[in-house]
């Protein structure tokens, strides 16, 4: 979940943590996109001198809600190069998780950025989820992280390749297998053109066929989003053979029968 310091959501923690109490939910998390090395890096993240900001408003929220768990974490992007940066970012503050994600597939380009949608009009769609998917890859490796997020957000807007991206999936999930790393159910792309959970069904079983352990998410940028479709994501984990979520506290995971 996200808060008005990334410049495109709306509602403060705490309003999103009463929220979750009117749901019924036991606990959430909040993750909005973390300060990169430079604040004019574009206009959809906090500035560094935020970073205090952001984790003071979250610790309001636990104060005001006390019989909720609330998580502390970072949404980070993944680019090649900043490593030192991200790891700098892990030591500030107490996280209890790193969600690792990608966005960018080239220097300047966000791939899920509506106002950069004409870029894909000068690409092949199996070019930009190679891309993609070469760098989703990379950050599974690294170790750095707790949790992928929305492991096929380049569907976004409805853009999927003619040709089979089995082997894209294939890479990705050996790797986070690898080294563990949880890869999120994210309801959020059910808000978007393609309509669909990230990830799809077919990826969705793969990730399992691959011992990959979930969490779930719901992305949101407004109060309203706090929570949205949880049960559809949860019927989509049943329904391709998981038995068990994760929970992060302190970067320490916990399996739970799902």
């Amino acid at each position: 979940m996200h808060t008005p310091l990334c410049r495109h959501a709306t509602g403060e923690p705490t309003a999103y943590a009463a929220r979750a109490r009117e749901l019924g939910l036991a606990e959430i998390g909040f993750s909005d996109h973390s300060p990169m090395p430079r604040d004019d890096f574009d206009n959809w993240r906090m500035r560094f001198d935020q970073l205090a900001t952001y984790v003071a408003a979250v610790e309001e929220a636990r104060r005001n809600h006390p019989s909720l768990l609330i998580r502390l974490g970072l949404e980070v992007d993944y680019i090649p190069g900043q490593e030192a940066w991200i790891r700098h970012l892990s030591g500030l503050h107490p996280w209890d998780y790193l969600i690792g994600s990608v966005h960018y597939v080239a220097d300047g380009w966000a791939v899920d950025d509506p106002s950069q949608l004409s870029q894909w009009k000068h690409r092949r769609p199996i070019e930009v989820w190679t891309a993609y998917f070469k760098r989703l890859t990379a950050a599974a490796q690294s170790g750095m992280f707790d949790i992928i997020g929305h492991a096929d957000l380049p569907k976004k807007f409805g853009i999927v390749p003619t040709e089979d991206c089995s082997p894209l999936f294939e890479t990705f999930l050996t790797a986070a297998a690898e080294t563990g790393v949880a890869v999120e159910f994210n309801t959020a792309g059910l808000r978007k053109d393609c309509r669909e959970i990230y990830p799809s069904e077919t990826f969705a079983r793969r990730m399992h066929a691959h011992g990959i352990r979930i969490t779930f998410g719901s992305d949101a940028h407004a109060v309203e989003e706090v929570g949205a479709s949880l049960e559809d994501a949860v019927a989509l984990a049943r329904r391709v053979g998981f038995t068990q979520w994760t929970q992060f506290s302190k970067r320490q995971s916990t399996s739970i029968p799902l």
